[in-house]
């Protein structure tokens, strides 16, 4: 699933190239890609229709344009979700959900996403808690460490309150959003954590290092324009990311840790897969190991 780093990518390709302009003419061809738009296709595409973008913004791994009705274009991704700006007339992609035409640009905005687990949606905008100005639906997500609006020592304090591991809860979007299964084992690697300390168990300034290295990792990975591991992750051009050429523990099970050459462990997690250098990051005394662990 594409994260913060991929996320904004594509949200600087749409701010480039929509915002300042106003739709006519929307299409759904697939009711599934605007199903959290309660009113249904007709309205979604009603609500648009003339109305002009006036920014992009960001929240995790949601994005939305700001509309000059007063609401939001929302979009999240999914696992494969794509928007794309395309000329005008240019063959439609194969899995094209959702074409938003730009008229007078000669281009058009398009959604496309092969497996539909993504989607749009038009929602009011509302304050949310931080002081952020967000789409209702997502006013419970938390800011992401790049946001100016998080608050490290709010973070801390909620962080040191869970009961669970670590990584468990730099998942949960209400406590930090926009880090996802890649980047949480980038910057536990980097800080040497393992992924079930618990995190009721961390020191202040291990926290801080935490945060420093999920910064670092994030805009590094913007640089390269993201993470792609199958083609689906593209920007708005329909270009790919590289950062997988960077990445020091996710996804390279049983290849020396560029620390210490220890092989890297892959333990089951969450349904998905936890990288970890055994040697780096030891499992905190008292863990029994992961159910389906796969030591290599």
């Amino acid at each position: 699933m594409p994260e913060l780093p991929e996320v904004e990518v594509v949200r600087g390709g749409v701010e480039r190239w929509v915002v300042g302009r106003a739709f006519d003419g929307v299409e759904v061809l697939h009711p599934r890609s605007v199903r959290r738009h309660a009113a249904g296709p007709h309205d979604f595409a009603d609500r648009l229709s003339g109305r002009t973008a006036g920014a992009a913004a960001r929240r995790g791994k949601y994005l939305w344009l700001t509309l000059d009705s007063g609401d939001a274009l929302l979009a999240h991704l999914g696992m494969s979700g794509q928007l794309l700006v395309q000329p005008e007339g240019a063959p439609a992609e194969r899995h094209l959900r959702v074409r938003l035409p730009l008229p007078g640009d000669g281009r058009e905005l398009r959604f496309a996403d092969q497996r539909t687990f993504g989607h749009l949606m038009v929602a009011p905008l509302v304050e949310a808690p931080d002081g952020g100005v967000v789409p209702d639906v997502v006013a419970h997500i938390a800011p992401d460490p790049l946001d100016p609006l998080f608050d490290e020592d709010v973070f801390t304090a909620a962080l040191r309150r869970k009961r669970t591991e670590i990584k468990r809860a730099l998942l949960d979007q209400s406590l930090v959003s926009g880090i996802g299964n890649i980047y949480a084992d980038e910057a536990l690697w980097r800080a040497r954590l393992h992924w079930a300390r618990p995190a009721s168990a961390l020191k202040r300034a291990q926290v801080s290092l935490l945060l420093e290295q999920v910064r670092e990792v994030l805009r590094e990975a913007l640089k390269e324009g993201g993470t792609s591991f199958d083609g689906l992750y593209v920007n708005v051009n329909g270009e790919s990311g590289y950062f997988e050429r960077g990445l020091k523990a996710y996804g390279r099970r049983g290849e020396p840790c560029e620390r210490c050459a220890t092989p890297i462990r892959r333990d089951a997690f969450m349904n998905r897969s936890s990288f970890s250098c055994p040697r780096c990051q030891p499992r905190p005394p008292g863990c029994g190991r992961a159910a389906g662990g796969v030591n290599t």
